[in-house]
C-alpha cells in the first residue's frame, strides 16, 4: 500500500462486489425498484461463485437483552460485507446511519451502499 493511499479494509472483496454491481447497472440502467436490482445481483453473485445471503436476519442487542424486532440486511457477501441496495436520486444521511447500525449489530466491519438510481452508479463505502 502506498503511504498516500487510504486504508480500505476488505478491498479485494469489495472490488468483486462493486464489479458485480457495475455489471447490473450496465445491463439494467436506472428506473427499476430496489427488488429488481437485488434479483439481478443475486444472479451475478451466483454466476461469479460469490457466497452471499439475501435478507439476512440480525438481532438488535440493547443493554442486557435482545430487542424483539430484528433487521434484515439486503445482502451479506462473503459473511463479511453488508450491501444495502438503493434506487433513488442520492444516497442520504439516513442510508449511512442505517448501514452503520447494521454493521454494529452484525459484527461486519464494512458496508457498501449501492445506488442504482443515477446515471453513474453510486457507491458509498462504510467502515465501522
Amino acid at each position: 500500500m502506498h503511504p498516500n493511499e487510504p486504508y480500505l479494509p476488505l478491498k479485494a472483496e469489495t472490488d468483486l462486489i462493486i464489479g458485480a454491481c457495475i455489471e447490473v447497472h450496465k445491463q439494467l440502467g436506472t428506473g427499476f425498484l430496489e427488488i429488481v436490482y437485488k434479483d439481478a445481483l443475486e444472479y451475478e453473485f451466483r454466476q461469479r461463485n460469490m457466497f452471499f445471503e439475501r435478507e439476512k436476519e440480525f438481532h438488535v442487542p440493547y443493554k442486557n437483552t435482545i430487542l424483539k424486532h430484528k433487521y434484515y440486511a439486503d445482502l451479506v457477501i462473503f459473511e463479511k460485507v453488508i450491501v444495502e441496495v438503493k434506487a433513488k436520486e442520492n444516497i442520504a444521511a439516513e442510508d449511512l446511519a442505517q448501514t452503520i447500525n447494521y454493521l454494529k449489530c452484525s459484527g461486519c466491519k464494512v458496508g457498501l451502499i449501492i445506488n442504482f438510481g443515477t446515471a453513474i452508479i453510486g457507491v458509498k463505502r462504510v467502515v465501522f
